[in-house]
């Protein structure tokens, strides 16, 4: 079956490949290669392989046999995958482009996934206003335009200013976007669900690069964890895949166990403690303890609830 990580790797080797052919390549840019391509974790599979020759791709003295530039062709199942998660609403507000799939048979249809693990009251992707909204962003994300923005917040109570958009974040466990904005004190973060007009502001220079509102970060409350995983069923790479979205420290202890740092936003620690608990007994968290006795307290109340079933 097609792999979103395996195809990271496939393109990751790729590249490497292709430099080698054309006159070698040190074992540096091959990190930065793997950095670009795949996910950072990878050189500690990637390069042990192709160095100690487990792959075949390259010899002793890090020449490959490879002749011709290695090329990856969509294969019928890929286009297949790809028309699938073309159909899905989230995926559609970045209006992709879907040509030379007209005739190809999605792989799966969305309404075959049932999500238990998240709130029902996700936003309204399919509402007209919503998509117009979506769009207005990301056109002053890219432009580096600010935006006139008004929302309600989550007392209900509605908010007007102008604002610097920062990035977009996507919450699997609301379901929701959400909009964070920079200029330091001043940002902050907007659900998109609850924006009730969004257009651009004409009272700046768009896509000025010294602008400290564009050039700085929002002030954000950090928080971490660390955890030992041990790597069964390639636990290692579905932890990488899974917490991509988050800066990371990996370090391996001895054979199949690694301690891995996860730094995230603390208004998400909710959605953490359940994307954690969704390896089971292949994380065990070390640290923080309040982090512990949140795992805990879910735990408990889960045992509870099932007791009363």
């Amino acid at each position: 079956m097609f792999s979103e990580v395996y195809s990271a790797y496939f393109d990751a080797v790729s590249a490497i490949l292709r430099e080698a052919a054309g006159g070698g390549i040190t074992e540096k840019r091959m990190k930065e290669i793997i950095n670009e391509k795949a996910f950072a974790e990878s050189v500690l599979t990637i390069i042990p392989a192709l160095k100690n020759e487990e792959w075949l791709l390259f010899n002793s003295a890090g020449k490959t046999p490879i002749k011709k530039p290695p090329q990856m062709p969509l294969t019928l199942l890929q286009k297949r995958w790809l028309k699938a998660l073309f159909a899905d609403v989230r995926i559609a507000l970045f209006s992709p482009d879907i040509s030379g799939l007209e005739n190809v048979e999605p792989l799966f249809e969305i309404d075959d996934f049932v999500y238990f693990d998240r709130y029902n009251d996700g936003d309204p992707f399919g509402d007209a206003g919503y998509i117009e909204n979506f769009h207005t962003i990301l056109q002053a994300l890219r432009e580096r335009r600010k935006l006139k923005i008004c929302y309600l917040n989550r007392l209900g109570r509605p908010i007007s200013g102008i604002y610097s958009p920062w990035k977009l974040e996507y919450s699997a466990k609301d379901d929701k976007f959400r909009l964070l904005t920079g200029g330091g004190r001043a940002g902050t973060t907007i659900n998109l669900g609850r924006i009730t007009s969004c257009e651009m502001s004409n009272d700046d220079d768009p896509a000025d690069p010294d602008n400290p509102d564009f050039s700085r970060a929002p002030r954000r409350r950090e928080a971490s964890l660390a955890f030992e995983l041990t790597d069964e069923r390639n636990a290692l790479e579905r932890v990488m895949l899974h917490f991509s979205d988050c800066r990371k420290e990996t370090r391996r202890l001895n054979g199949a166990n690694y301690h891995v740092t996860l730094w995230y936003d603390f208004q998400d620690e909710t959605e953490m403690v359940i994307r954690i608990l969704s390896f089971g007994q292949m994380i065990r968290v070390i640290s923080p303890e309040s982090f512990i006795a949140l795992i805990k307290e879910r735990i408990i109340k889960q045992k509870n609830f099932l007791k009363n079933e």
